[in-house]
């Protein structure tokens, strides 16, 4: 039984939505313009497109409520790389019109098993296309 004022945990999807709502919000307040989210290219999605700097910067979000296991940066694994970097080909080939600079970004949001967010990591360039 739940203690009085003490909130139930969320569910992993609910921990999923907040950490992407506020990891837009946190890119927002350091410049980034938010293009889209939840891009979605055939097996592949990229949680977040933004601009930031005349880069066009491709953003996964891992939200976690415990890290006793591995950081969360550390679910971006090399396979999982290459199906964002074919989700931002295929955003790249349907939106733009020019040749851009391109980066992906890692932001990592640990929240309370309540979904409080506790702290919030930007890896700036965290993998590179192979």
């Amino acid at each position: 039984m739940l203690g009085r004022g003490r909130k139930k945990p969320k569910t992993k999807q609910e921990l999923a939505r907040i950490g992407e709502d506020h990891a837009a919000r946190y890119l927002r307040s350091r410049g980034y313009r938010i293009r889209e989210r939840n891009f979605r290219a055939r097996s592949a999605e990229v949680d977040i497109i933004a601009e930031h700097d005349n880069v066009l910067v491709f953003v996964e979000v891992k939200a976690r409520s415990s890290t006793h296991f591995a950081e969360p940066r550390e679910s971006v694994t090399p396979s999982k790389q290459r199906r964002i970097t074919r989700a931002a080909a295929s955003y790249i080939g349907a939106r733009e019109r020019r040749e851009r600079l391109t980066r992906f970004d890692v932001v990592e949001v640990h929240l309370t098993p309540e979904g409080r967010v506790e702290k919030v990591d930007l890896i700036k360039g965290a993998f590179e296309v192979r």
